[in-house]
């Protein structure tokens, strides 16, 4: 059983993008870290009303200056030599990129225990890369080589190893390549999401997970829901359980446990945005589980 909160206090830093409307980057990640009883420090890379996928929004981009300025704020109150983990997701723009990284070395000289979880957020099937110019390359030079953790989906991981997916085969061998770009001093865990190869039945969806030589997969119902920020959620949620257990193959049992709960919540209402309020208990106690086997 997933306990009611966490067993010791967890400190995230997540260092995010923010939506006043809706549930992505932050306002995805945040609140099922707090249900689980971390501490999460939000830094907000930008602050729209909306996610841009409403086809239109306003709000402001906050420079690279102005997430350092925040990060010293939060050194200067002592608070980086007990911060667990740095969790960054969509970067912007490579400017702000590197003020992410800049965070996950202070964070690091602060407390050399601290984790790196890096959702290398690029872009997915159909839509293809919807960053910037320069974010493929420097999560793959920069951020990759600095994280502990790891979480693309399959189009993401495809993109960085430029390896196919197309088989599960196939996928093992393009995430220990993304291993092997990784901190050679950390669990190089990874968790691919969106998983779909030539062994997964229809109407199913897989998730991956490796660290060290262990390997395991696990297989949910594909869901209808089309409400974004699954991604953000399920990265914050596998840091969280990886932080809690010491074990991959548990936290993406628990993460993927959650996310199901949540979308199938989020689809049954036909809802645009996630229903992570509506559907907070998914976080603390999954109505349905999964178990992930070796492969």
């Amino acid at each position: 059983m997933r306990p009611e909160a966490a067993p010791r206090e967890v400190n995230i830093l997540s260092i995010q993008s923010w939506v006043a409307y809706g549930h992505v980057g932050n306002a995805a990640a945040m609140f099922p870290l707090q249900r689980l009883g971390a501490e999460v420090w939000a830094v907000n890379t930008v602050q729209f009303s909306n996610h841009p996928g409403y086809g239109g929004f306003t709000g402001d981009v906050f420079s690279p200056a102005s997430i350092r300025a925040l990060v010293d704020g939060i050194a200067a109150r002592g608070a980086l030599a007990r911060c667990d983990a740095v969790l960054s997701g969509y970067m912007g723009d490579p400017g702000i990129g590197e003020a992410v990284l800049d965070a996950v070395g202070r964070t690091r000289a602060a407390n050399a225990a601290a984790l790196y979880c890096c959702d290398p957020v690029i872009g997915d099937a159909g839509p293809g890369v919807y960053v910037r110019p320069g974010i493929p390359e420097l999560i793959r030079d920069r951020a990759l080589p600095m994280a502990d953790l790891a979480t693309p989906n399959r189009f993401e991981l495809e993109h960085l190893t430029g390896l196919s997916c197309a088989t599960l085969a196939g996928a093992r061998r393009a995430v220990a390549a993304l291993q092997d770009r990784m901190r050679p001093a950390g669990p190089r865990a990874v968790l691919v999401t969106s998983l779909t190869t030539d062994e997964t039945p229809e109407g199913s969806l897989d998730l991956l997970a490796a660290e060290a030589e262990e390997c395991h997969l696990l297989r949910t119902p594909l869901l209808a829901s089309t409400a974004n920020g699954a991604g953000d959620a399920i990265a914050a949620l596998f840091l969280f359980h990886r932080l809690a257990t010491g074990s991959t193959r548990a936290a993406m049992e628990e993460a993927a446990a959650s996310i199901h709960g949540l979308l199938a919540r989020t689809a049954e209402a036909g809802s645009r945005e996630l229903l992570l309020v509506q559907a907070q208990q998914e976080f603390v106690a999954p109505t349905r589980r999964f178990a992930a086997v070796p492969c």
